[in-house]
């Protein structure tokens, strides 16, 4: 929070402990405490009781005080200034000039403001820390022939979890043994339940449907997806935007700005008129034009946002990031894995004269082993059907955004895309595939082209969807991928998007991007190695999947865990959405210290009016920041 506001609640962090609903909750009692006293002695003053009404005046005062002037005053210790201190000083000099009325009602609508504050602040952070409560306490474990019941946080990497049906799994992994569905909508947003079996991940916090599974664990209990999401969204806090850094460059020399003008208001004032007209005129200014609102008009939006999109599996790791999403006007989407399911497999080989099948298949595969690419997968699957075919390559070298090479015996093989080598003999062939909007795969042996292989990966059901939504909504969709123009154009023309970028090498998506972005905002969505140059060089880069490649994640601005792409409209008009709420916020809070500051220079409102009026639109402040957290049906699917 911005040191500019300064109550009890700006210097301690939120606790880890679930707010208890308003009405119970004690941080909110000494305002209640204030507010009745003062109450009660506004009722006595006008029945006639002064002792009394003084006597409640008092409590309110002291009440109200007991929750931002010790932290104001430990600040200043520290040589900081914050609005703490400039309410400490009007409410002191209320009551040297003989308005404990006025100061009590100052430090009641203030502490109160305060306290409001804290709880919104904290309740946003309860949304995101609500996410490691879908890790369970206990787990258990296989130990040789029984299971051993352990704490989730001494769950450690290949320990293999029992997980029964209605059960949540504690830390991603692996399933080794069983077949079941599993509902990971609380941790990826994705709402139908996905099966799975032996091989397939599974991410913590999953709840597992009506079969036993056997899960490897890929991660420590402590540190998993979940735990990392919430130490991304936590640090995201940290990292501001650039309506934060303007209401902070505004509210942080707007602190001693406003000391400097009261006090000289109350000297030269003081020499030209009565004294105690004009410092009690200076201890109004300094009411009117403290920055309070303003400092918390950016925070409890970016929090209340960033919080609930979390929720949603959308990870935004800055409140830049979330700024910024709130502009984008063109969305740029890879191919493989992001536009479809990333379950490529090989639907069809053709061969030169003299070769079989399946000894191109068993060349390729040979080289592909451990390549991480997409297509290798489908080619390694393909081959796995026929074992007596499986050859072993040696001094295998990747070129990313071409292809593969490597030795078999005394071969030397290459396999890759059709820009890196050309299917010679085989053009009609490769041409054939690619009109089916298969990716075509060139196999080279000692220089002669032996066959072309054909795989296609399934556009996702979501897809064409997507791209309707992202156009309603007035955006521009690219598609840029290192595939072929014949295969780009089949797959395109399936998702509804007509400006396509093919033949894509790593360094060429980063330039396109960089282009895109040179026009006008745009939003880069990829999951794999050769995507990362270009979200990068986004506006914002977006990293889909929990399965997308590290590289990536670390180069995206934002990270879906999900591979649901219905969450991208819903998480743009999110962010819309909160980028206008913290402008509202900003104005708002800018122009209650523009129309209040002269009137409390020349007189036209008293300090009653000027407290009442600052604290409601603080308040006001924070009630519209945390809207942005309640835009949950911007998620909708």
């Amino acid at each position: 929070m911005s040191e500019a506001c300064c109550g009890a609640g700006a210097e301690e962090d939120v606790g880890q402990e679930v707010a208890p609903p308003w009405w119970r909750d004690t941080d909110l009692l000494p305002s209640v405490i204030s507010g009745v006293a003062l109450a009660a002695g506004y009722l006595l003053v006008w029945s006639g009781v002064p002792v009394g009404a003084a006597v409640l005046q008092w409590i309110a005062l002291l009440a109200g005080a007991c929750t931002f002037v010790p932290g104001a005053l430990r600040q200043l210790a520290r040589r900081r200034l914050g609005v703490g201190l400039l309410m400490t000083i009007a409410a002191a000099g209320a009551v040297v000039l003989g308005h404990v009325g006025e100061a009590a009602a100052l430090a009641f609508l203030f502490s109160l403001a305060e306290a409001l504050e804290d709880r919104a602040m904290g309740r946003a952070q309860e949304k995101l820390r609500a996410l490691l409560t879908l890790i369970p306490d206990t787990v258990r474990v296989a130990r040789g022939t029984r299971a051993v019941t352990v704490t989730a946080a001494k769950v450690r990497r290949t320990d293999v979890l029992i997980v029964g049906a209605g059960e949540r799994v504690a830390t991603d992994g692996v399933v080794v043994d069983g077949r079941s569905s599993i509902d990971t909508s609380a941790v990826t947003g994705e709402s139908i339940p996905v099966t799975v079996e032996a091989g397939d991940e599974v991410p913590a916090g999953a709840v597992n449907g009506a079969a036993t599974l056997r899960i490897a664990a890929t991660a420590d209990g402590v540190d998993n997806s979940l735990t990392q999401i919430v130490s991304l969204v936590e640090q995201a806090h940290a990292r501001k935007g650039e309506r934060a850094r303007l209401a902070d460059t505004i509210a942080r020399p707007l602190v001693p700005t406003v000391l400097i003008a009261s006090a000289l208001i109350a000297l030269i004032g003081s020499m030209l008129g009565d004294p105690t007209t004009w410092i009690e005129r200076a201890l109004v200014v300094l009411v009117a034009a403290s920055p309070c609102a303003l400092a918390i008009a950016v925070p409890v939006t970016v929090i209340s946002a960033i919080g609930s999109a979390s929720k949603f599996g959308v990870v935004i790791k800055s409140g830049e990031a979330f700024e910024q999403f709130g502009t984008i006007r063109t969305v740029a989407l890879d191919k493989t894995g992001t536009l479809t399911r990333n379950e490529p497999r090989v639907v069809d080989v053709r061969t030169a004269a003299g070769w079989e099948g399946d000894e191109v298949i068993a060349f390729a595969a040979a080289l592909e082993t451990d390549s991480v690419h997409p297509l290798a997968a489908a080619i390694t699957t393909a081959v796995a059907a026929r074992p007596r075919h499986v050859l072993s390559a040696r001094d295998v070298v990747e070129n990313a955004g071409h292809g593969i090479s490597g030795r078999l015996g005394e071969r030397t093989v290459r396999v890759g895309n059709t820009r890196w080598l050309y299917p010679r003999g085989l053009e009609v062939e490769a041409g054939s595939m690619a009109d089916n909007g298969m990716t075509v795969v060139v196999v080279e042996a000692d220089g002669r082209i032996v066959g072309v292989i054909g795989i296609r990966d399934e556009l996702r059901t979501e897809s064409a969807e997507t791209i309707r939504q992202l156009h309603a909504q007035g955006l521009r969709t690219v598609m840029l991928t290192g595939d072929n123009e014949r295969t780009a154009g089949a797959v395109a023309d399936l998702a509804g998007i007509t400006d396509v970028h093919a033949d894509q090498l790593p360094k060429d998506k980063a330039d396109a991007v960089t282009a895109l972005a040179a026009e006008r905002p745009t939003a880069m969505i990829g999951d794999g190695i050769n995507d990362a140059p270009a979200l990068a060089n986004a506006t914002v880069g977006i990293a889909m999947g929990a399965k997308g490649s590290a590289a990536a994640i670390e180069s995206a601005d934002i990270a879906f865990t999900g591979h649901d792409l219905r969450l991208i409209p819903g998480a743009l008009a999110h962010a819309r959405r909160g980028r206008r709420i913290m402008t509202a916020n900003i104005v708002l809070a800018l122009a209650i210290i523009v129309l209040l500051f002269p009137l409390a220079l020349f007189g036209v409102i008293g300090l009653p009016g000027v407290v009442l009026v600052h604290e409601a639109a603080e308040v006001a402040v924070i009630l519209n920041g945390v809207r942005a957290s309640s835009s949950l049906s911007a998620f909708s699917r």
